[in-house]
Parts: C-alpha cells; sequence; structure tokens
C-alpha cells in the first residue's frame, strides 16, 4: 500500500466547495419565493394592505414576526394578545397602532369569564396619543332590595344565571353604598363613548354595547429599526424560525433571497438575518492553478463573513444615574444603557431626570433606593405617591419570582373605597377623604394587617378595595397617626429582585464578556457581550448547576450565532491547507516525506489538560506542581488559567485604596474588602498579607485550583493580579449575606433567620461541594463556617482555596505540616502529620455541630473542657445531654421533627468527629445520610428515632449501621507524598 496516498485535487475541490456552500444551514436562503411571498400584502374585511409584522393565513410566519399572528374569521380579523382575544378593528401603518376591541364584549357586556384587560408589553403598550380612557365593569352584585334601580345597572345572564351588574366610569358616581359584587374588570373604550355613559338617564345597556365595541388604540414594536434599514434597502420584513431571529429578504441578481441588506444612506450599517441560495458551483475538468483555488475559497470565506450576523449591542459597559440612584448596572436598563443590555424585566424609565420607575404587570413603581450589592429595591406605587385617591383601582401584582416581596420587612395596607358611613356616630381615625376625578369617594378606609381583623368591617360596606404593601415600621407609625396615610404610600415597600440569567451573567464575566439579552428572539435569550457583539463561545453552567433555576436546559444560546459560521470558515481555512500540502507535494517529489514531516508537526493539536484525577502522582510534592517564571503568561497576559488579570491600580479604585470601611473579612490569610469595577461588577477582592511568605504560593494554589472547578456551591474567582504586581490580589464574585458564622454567632446572629430547615439545608449544600472537591482530587483543609459564604436566598457559597491540596490518586494520605484554624483541625492530622480526604470530613463535623448548636468552635469564656466544641459535642452525647447543645430557638423541644432530624444530624456529626480516620464516613456517605434526614427516608438509613446510646469505641443510634472499613474498600487515597516540612 502507498503511504503517501496522492488526493485528486478535482474530487477533494468537489467535497471542498459542497462544504463551502453548505457550511450553516441556517444562514442560505431558500427560493426566490420567499422574497415574493413576502412581498404581497393580505386583506381581512374591510383591512387591507396587512405587512409586517403580521402573518396568518397564506401569509407564513417566516413573513411576520412571533406574537402578530392575525386569524380572519369570515370579515372579522382577531389577534390574540396574552390569551385574550381582540377584534382589530383598524391597523395603521404610518404610526404602528391597532384600534383593538375585547372580543368576549363584542355584541354583549356579559362575558363568560369576566377577566381584566391585559396586554404583552415587550410587543404592545396603550397608545398615549389615543382618546381612550377605561371603564370598571362590577359583576355579581347585591343590593337592597328596597333601593330604586340606577341608570348604570344592568343584569346578566351567564349559563341561566342572572346575576345583577354595574358599570362605572371616571365621570359617573361610585357604587351606591349597600352594593357589594363579587369581582370587577377594567376595560379601556373610546373616551367620548364613556363620557356619554357618564350621562344621566343617557346610559344604557345598548350605550354600554357600543362603547365596548369602539375600542382602543394600542402600538406595536416588532424590530423596528432594523426593519427599517430593509424596507430603505430594498427588502422585504421577516423573521427567521430556525435561528428565531429577525430576516430581511432582498431579489439578488441570481434570484436568491438575502438578507445582507445595506442600510439606507445616513443610517447605521446593520448586517440582518441572511439567507442565500445553495447552488452547485460548476467544476473545471482539470485541476486548477493555486492562484484560483485560492481566489476560489477566499470568495467562499468572503461570503461566509458577510452571511455572519452581527447585530451589535453596544453601550453595554455603561451605567446610569438618575436622580438619587447611580451607577445602574446589569440585570436593569435604562438612560445610558440600551435595552438590549438586560432582559426586559429590568427596563427602568427616567423622569424628569429626578424620578426612577419601573413597569411591571401595567402598574409603574417609583424606585426609590436601589442596592445592587444586597439585590435590594425600595419601590412606591406612581399612582399612589403623595396621592391617596387613584384614579383606578389595581391591587400591587408583581412577579414574585422575579420581584418577591411578600413577608417581612412589609405587610399588607387594605384600601377601602366608597364606604357607608353614615350609621356611624363616632368617625374613626383611619378613616379618610378621597375624591378623586369627579367621584366622590368621600368615605374611605384603610387597615393594616390581615382584613378579617378589624370589626369595624362588620358595620360599614365599602364599594372596592386595593391591597398595597408598605413597610411593618411605617405601618406602625401609621397606626399610631406619627404619619399620615399619603406620607406612608410615599415611604414605599422593600423588594428583592432575582434576576433568573444571574448564573449565566457570572460565567460570561468569568470568560471576560458582558450580559445583554436579546429580545428579538422569539421568547428573548441572554447574550454574552465582547466587543458589541456575540461572543465567539458558548457560555455553559456546571454540570451540577439546577437547569430549573434558568427556566431552560441549563445551556445558554450565547455566541450560538456567530459560531456556526466560524466552524464554516474553519472547514473552509483547513481545506484550503490541505490543497497548498497537495501542490507543494507534487512540486517537489523529492522532499515529500521531509514535507509530510515538517507538516505533522505543524498540525499537531495542542497538549490538553488532563483531568485531576489522572494527573501523575509524582507532581504533588508541593500543593503546585510548579508556579510560572517572571516571564509567565500570569506576569505578561490578560488572562491567566481562563481568568482575568487585573492592573492592581485597577482594583486600588475599585475599592477606594483598601478603604478600612469597605472590609468585608479578615482572616489567616488576608483581608477582603468590597469593590465596584469600572463595568459595574462588585466583587470581593483578597488582599493577601504582605508579611505571609507563603502568600505567593497559596495565592498560586488558589488561582490555580479554583480554574479547574465549577459548582454550584463554589464561589467563582473572577481573576486576579500578577505575581509581579504591587500587591497579591483574589477577585471574586461578591456574596452578600456574609457567612454561616455570621448567622450562628456573629454579628448577623440576633437576626433569627437560620430556621432549622435553613440550617439543614446548609448543611448538605456544603457537604455537596465538599464531595465535589473530593471526587476531583482536593482537599479543601480549611472547612469552618468562617468560609461557607451565603447568598440573599441562603444558598451555599464555599470559599477560601489557600490552604488546599490536589491530592494524588494513588495514595493514602500526603504528609504535609498541619495547618489550618484551630477548633477545625483533624487530631491524626496535627499529630501524624498525614492529610487525607477524612481531615475535611473531620472538620465538617464541627460544622454539624455549630449548626446544630450556634456555638463557635472555639470559646475560652466557656469550661475548660467545653473550650473546644469538638470535645464538648462529644461529651454531651455520650452524656445523653444533647438537648443542652441545640440551639432552642429551633424548636428542638417543641417540634418532634425538630428534634428527630437534629438528634439524626448529631449523630452524623460523632461519627465524622472520630479520632480515628478510619472510623469517619466519606464525604459522600454524610452527604447521602444529611439528604436522607431532609427527606425523612429514615428507614433507608436503618435508624431507629431514640436517645443516642454509646457504646465502647463509637457512639451510634441504635439500630444504625458502623461506618464501613477503610481496610475493606481503600476508601482513601494511597502513599506518601512530600515530607513532613512541606507544606500546602
Amino acid at each position: 500500500m502507498n503511504p503517501n496516498p496522492r488526493i485528486n485535487p478535482r474530487y477533494f475541490l468537489f467535497i471542498l466547495t459542497i462544504l463551502v456552500s453548505l457550511r450553516i444551514p441556517g444562514y442560505f436562503c431558500q427560493n426566490d419565493q420567499q422574497y415574493e411571498t413576502c412581498s404581497r400584502p393580505f386583506q381581512c374585511g374591510d383591512i387591507t394592505e396587512i405587512s409586517y409584522p403580521f402573518w396568518g393565513g397564506d401569509r407564513p410566519a417566516s413573513c411576520g414576526y412571533p406574537g402578530f399572528r392575525l386569524d380572519c374569521q369570515g370579515d372579522d380579523l382577531l389577534i390574540n394578545i396574552s390569551s385574550t382575544t381582540y377584534r382589530v378593528l383598524n391597523i395603521d401603518n404610518p404610526t404602528q397602532t391597532l384600534r383593538i376591541a375585547r372580543n368576549d364584549l363584542w355584541d354583549t357586556v356579559c362575558p363568560r369569564f369576566p377577566l381584566n384587560t391585559t396586554l404583552d408589553f415587550r410587543l404592545f403598550d396603550y397608545y398615549s396619543a389615543s382618546n381612550d380612557q377605561n371603564i370598571t365593569l362590577y359583576y355579581g352584585c347585591t343590593m337592597n332590595p328596597m333601593q330604586p334601580t340606577l341608570p348604570n345597572q344592568f343584569d346578566c345572564d351567564v349559563n341561566g344565571r342572572i346575576s345583577l351588574s354595574f358599570y362605572m366610569t371616571r365621570e359617573a358616581p361610585g357604587l351606591e353604598s349597600g352594593i357589594r359584587c363579587d369581582r370587577n374588570i377594567s376595560v379601556p373604550v373610546n373616551r367620548t363613548a364613556a363620557q356619554v355613559l357618564a350621562i344621566p338617564m343617557v346610559g344604557s345597556t345598548a350605550v354600554l354595547e357600543d362603547a365596548l365595541m369602539s375600542g382602543f388604540s394600542i402600538r406595536w414594536s416588532a424590530d423596528d429599526e432594523n426593519c427599517q434599514n430593509c424596507v430603505g434597502s430594498g427588502g422585504v420584513c421577516g423573521y427567521n424560525q430556525g435561528t428565531t431571529s429577525f430576516a430581511c429578504y432582498t431579489r439578488t441578481g441570481n434570484g436568491c433571497s438575502c438578507s445582507c441588506c445595506a442600510p439606507p444612506p445616513n443610517q447605521s450599517r446593520k448586517i440582518l438575518q441572511t439567507s442565500t441560495k445553495n447552488e452547485l458551483i460548476p467544476l473545471p475538468p482539470m485541476p486548477p492553478s493555486l492562484s484560483s483555488l485560492l481566489a476560489l475559497l477566499a470568495a467562499a470565506l468572503l461570503t461566509a463573513a458577510y452571511s455572519q450576523p452581527s447585530t451589535t449591542y453596544p453601550n453595554c459597559h455603561r451605567t446610569f444615574s438618575c436622580g438619587p440612584l447611580v451607577n445602574i448596572t446589569y440585570p436593569f436598563t435604562g438612560g445610558d444603557r440600551p435595552s438590549h443590555c438586560g432582559p426586559p424585566d429590568f427596563a427602568l424609565t427616567c423622569r424628569n431626570a429626578t424620578t426612577t420607575e419601573l413597569t411591571h404587570d401595567s402598574l409603574t413603581y417609583r424606585v426609590l433606593q436601589l442596592d445592587q450589592t444586597q439585590n435590594a429595591l425600595t419601590l412606591s406605587r406612581s399612582d399612589l405617591y403623595n396621592n391617596t385617591c387613584p384614579s383606578e383601582f389595581h391591587n400591587t401584582t408583581l412577579n414574585t419570582t422575579l420581584f418577591p416581596y411578600n413577608g417581612p420587612p412589609n405587610e399588607v395596607l387594605t384600601l377601602f373605597y366608597g364606604c357607608n358611613t353614615s350609621g356611624m356616630s363616632i368617625r374613626p381615625s383611619n378613616l379618610f377623604s378621597c375624591n378623586s376625578t369627579g367621584s366622590d369617594f368621600s368615605d374611605a378606609y384603610r387597615l393594616i394587617g390581615p382584613v378579617p381583623s378589624d370589626p369595624i368591617l362588620r358595620i360599614i360596606s365599602c364599594s372596592v378595595s386595593i391591597s398595597v404593601p408598605i413597610l411593618r415600621d411605617v405601618g406602625n407609625r401609621l397606626a399610631g397617626l406619627e404619619l399620615s396615610l399619603g406620607e406612608a404610600l410615599m415611604e414605599g415597600f422593600s423588594v428583592n429582585y432575582r434576576n433568573p440569567y444571574e448564573r449565566l451573567c457570572l460565567e460570561c464575566i468569568r470568560l471576560g464578556g458582558q450580559c445583554g439579552f436579546d429580545s428579538d428572539s422569539d421568547s428573548g435569550r441572554p447574550v454574552c457581550i465582547c466587543d458589541d457583539s456575540v461572543c465567539p463561545f458558548d457560555v455553559t453552567l456546571p454540570p451540577e448547576a439546577s437547569p430549573n433555576a434558568l427556566g431552560g436546559n441549563g445551556r445558554s444560546n450565547m455566541g450560538r450565532n456567530i459560531g456556526l459560521p466560524i466552524a464554516g470558515a474553519v472547514l473552509a481555512g483547513v481545506g484550503l491547507g490541505w490543497l497548498i500540502f497537495y501542490y507543494k507535494q507534487r512540486r517537489k517529489h523529492r522532499l515529500a516525506a521531509q514535507s509530510t514531516q515538517t507538516l505533522g508537526k505543524e498540525i499537531t493539536p495542542p497538549v490538553s489538560i488532563k483531568p485531576l484525577s489522572t494527573l501523575p502522582s509524582s507532581n504533588f510534592t508541593a500543593s503546585i506542581p510548579s508556579y510560572p517564571s517572571s516571564n509567565s503568561e500570569l506576569g505578561r497576559s490578560s488572562t491567566y488559567f481562563g481568568v482575568q488579570v487585573f492592573d492592581y491600580t485597577e482594583l486600588e479604585e475599585a475599592t477606594n485604596k483598601f478603604d478600612p470601611s469597605r472590609e468585608l473579612g479578615d482572616g489567616g490569610f488576608g483581608t477582603v474588602y468590597y469593590g465596584v469595577l469600572p463595568d459595574g461588577r462588585v466583587v470581593a477582592v483578597k488582599r493577601l498579607y504582605e508579611n505571609n511568605f507563603k502568600r505567593v504560593e497559596q495565592f498560586m494554589n488558589e488561582v490555580e485550583i479554583l480554574t479547574r472547578l465549577r459548582h454550584q456551591n463554589l464561589v467563582l474567582l473572577y481573576g486576579c493580579t500578577s505575581k509581579r504586581s504591587r500587591g497579591l490580589l483574589l477577585v471574586y464574585e461578591y456574596i452578600p449575606n456574609g457567612t454561616v458564622a455570621d448567622h450562628l454567632h456573629g454579628k448577623r446572629a440576633k437576626s433569627g433567620l437560620l430556621s432549622w430547615p435553613i440550617r439543614l439545608n446548609i448543611a448538605i449544600e456544603t457537604a455537596d461541594a465538599l464531595a465535589y472537591l473530593h471526587k476531583s482530587d482536593i482537599i479543601h483543609r480549611d472547612v469552618k463556617t468562617n468560609n461557607i459564604l451565603l447568598d440573599n436566598d441562603f444558598h451555599v457559597k464555599v470559599a477560601d482555596f489557600g490552604l488546599s491540596r490536589l491530592f494524588p490518586t494513588d495514595v493514602t494520605h500526603v504528609s504535609t505540616a498541619p495547618q489550618g484554624t484551630p477548633g477545625y483541625v483533624d487530631p491524626e492530622y496535627y499529630q501524624c502529620y498525614h492529610l487525607t480526604e477524612k481531615s475535611d470530613v473531620y472538620s465538617f463535623g464541627v460544622v454539624l455541630i455549630e449548626l446544630i448548636s450556634s456555638l463557635p468552635a472555639v470559646d475560652t469564656n466557656r469550661h475548660r473542657h467545653d473550650i473546644n466544641l469538638a470535645n464538648m459535642a462529644v461529651n454531651k452525647i455520650q452524656n445523653h445531654t444533647l438537648h443542652e447543645l441545640v440551639d432552642s430557638s429551633v424548636g428542638f423541644e417543641t417540634n418532634s421533627s425538630v428534634r428527630r432530624m437534629a438528634t439524626l444530624v448529631a449523630e452524623l456529626a460523632f461519627r465524622c468527629l472520630q479520632q480515628e480516620r478510619d472510623m469517619r464516613p466519606s464525604m459522600e456517605e454524610v452527604l447521602e445520610g444529611l439528604r436522607g434526614i431532609q427527606n425523612e427516608d429514615l428507614n433507608a438509613h436503618k435508624v431507629e428515632i431514640v436517645d443516642i446510646l454509646v457504646d465502647e469505641e463509637v457512639g451510634l443510634l441504635k439500630g444504625s449501621v458502623a461506618p464501613p472499613s477503610p481496610d475493606s474498600g481503600a476508601t482513601d487515597k494511597s502513599a506518601s507524598g512530600s515530607t513532613p516540612n512541606s507544606s500546602g
């Protein structure tokens, strides 16, 4: 067999041409029919010239925009918006407005299911220039049978059940006293029709029907700038369902529909979604010259470059300010931050350069305070700001998934309007006057807390009520008449915000990008931005991250649109390389072997980094096998091990020159400061002590280890400074809720926020992180509650890997000088200098006891036998006095379920605290045990709930299984590493 087979260039050119022409399916076009189809408008009834963004009927989805499907039923044109069907009365393309009317209220005033009018505000909004206003319809009402018939009264027959109903306009008086209704809805109508309804003796059911059928105007938004550019270049607007992005179809010379449209003069260029026709390139009968091949491939690559979508996302590095709120950044947008720089739910509006507003679920709120370090907002309803009498009555309904606000520190304030107080001889202090837009609501009433608790409601009745959250301390001051109602409403209420794409954003930032959002896609998607374009890489979550937290499969589409064209270019480049090689081989027959060998060296793939578990054990004679020299990558590059290398001056400015007031914590190896980077990221900056002679080793150790790990319960490293900078600094994600130690026995202990379920979940998440480390052959070596951080939802982030060790796979222990924190150090490690995974297990046992007792690991104020918490816990358990150890606030004495679970956790901690490491469980066994306790899967663990009994060697629960001996299964690693004097 010939070892150097020759390649027929005609066959190869044919294959390469197919690869180039088929490089990215989504970026090619269909035939000329797409342009023709989308060029033809359609009509329904009296409405003609219907075009983009609308589609439906004979007009395919590729000719419209998602959310704008129209349904022509006879002469009636219907559109569905937020699960409600509307009749389209008119379409005005120049102003991009629709005139629509509720289909369920067409020719009737009695809908089967009374629902409020809602819009999808990503696509539609009420048209401010229209002459519309709301009317309110009340259904299921009861009234005094002795009262006369009212002009705004009508009957509804729904499914054979007749009920009394009313309508009310701004101009009409409110409901009479003594009238109660099951529900009410608001419907926008023409203002003139509403004013006719308000005229006494003129309003009637027929007039109400006419008003409802008059409809109201809304304005649409559907990638308007791209469409304007497309139309200006002679194209037709559409939508590519495959890539979920805007498409522009133009007729090209070869009959192809393509969207590489040139924008009109004096407009910024924006290359849109590509669509090119697949055509076979005729092959020459003989191999072409090298120059012609190069020209052919260059043309193919140029086509690929122009076919690549390059929608830009500029200015996402900017922050914006409005009034007292400054340096607002992701996930919020507004002001100088364009809408593509964050999810649409976090869009803010600056009014008159003084007031920041957030609109959500059709209600607008004033943003009084914004703390991005704590993910906290203080909001006040705009319609109730310095106003106790709104023109329309709506409950406060924020999306609690994004903006949770129920519970402390808020409570509910209920406002009742149109109350009948004529029978009251004494006027209570919580009555107030309300005269809003002509409606006589002089009798109004406020109630703090649950509605049924106030006996006054037994003797008065009101027409309508709304619920508004207020701060609890403000409610107390309002109840004590220290504040007026208007002042209390202006104080607002507290809201936490949650960005569902936070984990993806952190990963994007770690890889050097900026977070943004593509609202033009069908359902919207986060994007990672590099140099104002989508980054050329995918941003993914670690496999341990929960996809449910993102509402998807845990993987972002960031970089997808740009990755495919690069793949096509790479294929073409590889083909070009092979063609060059072929012609070199043909010209230099004598040097073929040498050329082949040289080429083999040139295309040798880079050596991949082995998994930690496959690294040879000979490398583990120190914490890190080797450090970069002074000319290393860390010294001169902008990234190291995939993380950013920061300039020392940049971090000095971010921490206000390491201002002591910004200190977050102080440990054995450095001080941690709060900082804000120029791009708006909030970070924690660890500054290693100058007098620590091992600081370089610990610095490099933490960088190398953290860049290899990805777990939802491990702190994220953003970057570091150069080893040669003025100081060694590490930059982490900022975790706002302090440490477990803070909440158990530190400055946050009085908050009482660590209930038993939260404590148990902290234990499980910490065990999960440590088990992950051990699977990756890493020993943390400094497990303690001060190194377990908590986010605002009390989820765990394990931190501080300065002492961590990469561990060989074929050894039982590493011999190294003991290091760690007193009270947590494994006694066997301390006495024998043998570091194993079970050393972390012992330290975690101390953490479990802290979670049970809320006591610090070491306290010299305790009795000398109890200074060490581990010793104290073992003694309490052996003496059957566990109740003296458990923190009374968790409910150990009053809740049998807590007592059972705390007893099981204490037993597990007892096993972890055994003096001999072979008697301790592995971290994986500890994790399984904790999860079983949480799930109360007691049978699976063969545990009988009785008092703790202690035998001569190990104290276990009666019926529990003794920990397996490592001698039988060798759960620890095997062989000795460095000398006892080496440290890590």
